[in-house]
């Protein structure tokens, strides 16, 4: 599929160079190398994977997901059904993609079957089904238009504006007129919350939405064997086809790399910038300085002797939790870290794979993912904020914790330059700098230096693990710098398949049983 123009590199050069492992610097390299292009990848760490490491970070035999933990996007991203992602890696998928407890042992469900969902809503049932059920039947539609850059004609506008109108209807101090109860207020805003913007918004709304959509649709899946199962699938097809990958290899200079047709930044576009200044025009300089960063987050994981007690024992029936209460007090607290203050009453998200995946921990034992919002730099400690929210909900969890890992927002910079900070989303997500991402164009993954892409969750469409920001500056990439006019197949050969999304749900008894594929 090699273009007439292209031509091959010499003994001491590459087609292409990408820095970074992130999920967006490797489908960069897939897609590359499947075009039969020569491909390096460049890591600054030890192993391979950005925000999809899973490493023993607190005891050994307790494997956490370094960043990213559960994925509403993986099977949904238009790189990761293309890669066929889901015939690589076995995932998991719960019954519920997420919950949400409230005062008074009550609970709010965000079941995978959308009528299971209105019914336990009661009589906020048909107004849950009108918000989200047509977006749910399209659900593909809602995912080339989340999942591509917002200058582009939409491919399906009837389905686009009815996103745009749903989110302006969720993304204001309107939000709550469609509900007569707290509950689906709550699961909505939840969501929402998983960005680091202020609440209400459109951003928020339009972020949540999407997942809210793919949380009924496909459900929210756990990749056996923690995050590094989807980055491991990437490296193999790489190497399979040809790509190296070098760790253990900080970039400081681009002079210090081999000669190469491009490169590909899976970096902040700060960072890229700093690297290519010399073959940048000041223009786009002075565009990217504008550039924001979001708030940060500050991340626990603990290693348990068993399960959370969650008083309400639905909650086993998901790996992610929504601890912030109300949709006013969810509200409040992010509202607060917006300000530039912590909450006394902070947002948690929580992820509990080891209730689906046995690999995670020892027999019996258990992990827990859990990070909250804190300020843009911030050092303060939130362990304790984190554990008394858990606490509220499931009381006893703080007698089973029997190792704990905490990084502050500074930490998590230190750990991984791209999440300046502690900013894991590599920009503020909101709405300007989603459709300026990081600037205004048509094409924003081809920086204005000639052989220069970024991949990054800095460029459109923005944080997540989807892939799609790499393989939109491949494609690029191909297109301009290669005369590629059509995109090479990501599919996986017979011998790559491995496994199909399982439903589960935890037997008390046997815990870590993983279910039959």
């Amino acid at each position: 599929m090699t273009a007439p123009s292209a031509t091959r590199p010499s003994a001491n050069s590459l087609d292409a160079v990408v820095i970074g492992s992130g999920p967006n610097g490797l489908s960069a390299a897939v897609t590359l190398a499947r075009a039969g292009l020569s491909v390096r990848v460049y890591e600054r760490n030890a192993t391979v994977g950005g925000g999809l490491r899973t490493e023993e970070l607190t005891l050994p035999g307790f494997r956490h997901d370094v960043c990213s933990a559960v994925h509403p996007l993986a099977l949904a991203s238009g790189f990761f059904r293309r890669f066929g992602l889901e015939k690589r890696v076995p995932f998991i998928v719960p019954t519920a993609s997420y919950g949400n407890p409230l005062a008074g042992g009550r609970v709010a469900m965000a079941y995978r079957d959308l009528e299971r969902t209105a019914d336990a809503l009661g009589v906020d049932g048909p107004a849950w089904r009108a918000l989200l059920g047509p977006l749910v039947a399209d659900a593909d539609a809602v995912a080339q238009f989340t999942g591509s850059q917002l200058l582009q004609l939409p491919r399906h506008p009837f389905v686009a504006a009815r996103f745009g109108l749903t989110a302006i209807a969720q993304g204001g101090p309107w939000w709550d007129l469609p509900f007569r109860t707290e509950a689906p207020g709550a699961l909505l805003s939840g969501v929402f919350a998983h960005t680091t913007v202020p609440l209400p918004s459109v951003a928020g709304a339009a972020a949540g939405l999407t997942l809210a959509t793919y949380a009924h649709a496909r459900g929210w899946p756990v990749p056996v064997g923690g995050s590094q199962a989807i980055a491991d699938a990437m490296v193999a097809d790489i190497v399979a086809n040809g790509g190296e990958i070098v760790t253990d290899t900080p970039v400081a200079s681009l002079a210090e790399l081999p000669d190469s047709r491009i490169v590909v930044f899976d970096t902040h576009v700060k960072s890229a910038v700093d690297l290519a200044a010399d073959r940048l025009p000041g223009s786009y300089l002075r565009r990217i300085s504008r550039f924001r960063d979001g708030n940060g987050v500050f991340k626990a994981d603990f290693a348990l002797s068993g399960p959370v007690p969650w008083a309400n024992p639905e909650l086993n029936e998901t790996a992610t939790v929504h601890l912030g209460g109300s949709r006013r007090e969810v509200a409040r607290a992010e509202n607060a870290v917006a300000s530039g203050r912590t909450s006394d009453a902070p947002y948690v998200l929580v992820s509990q794979p080891s209730l689906f995946d046995g690999t995670r921990a020892p027999a019996g034992k258990h992990v827990l993912w859990t990070y909250t919002h804190v300020p843009r730099g911030s050092t303060e400690d939130q362990t304790e904020a984190i554990i008394r929210r858990i606490e509220e909900f499931a009381p006893g969890f703080r007698d089973l914790i029997i190792g704990t890992a905490t990084k502050n927002a500074v930490q998590m910079e230190q750990h991984d330059p791209n999440y300046i900070g502690g900013d894991i989303s590599a920009g503020a997500p909101d709405f300007g700098q989603l459709v300026a991402r990081p600037v205004l164009s048509a094409d924003p993954w081809r920086m204005p230096g000639r052989g220069l892409y970024l991949a990054s969750s800095s460029a459109a469409p923005g944080p997540g693990v989807h892939g799609l920001g790499g393989y939109y500056a491949a494609r690029s990439a191909l297109r301009h710098e290669f005369g590629f006019t059509r995109m090479p197949d990501l599919a996986p050969g017979p011998g790559q398949t491995i496994a199909r999304p399982v439903d589960a749900l935890p037997d008390p008894a046997h815990p870590h049983e993983l279910p039959e594929q």
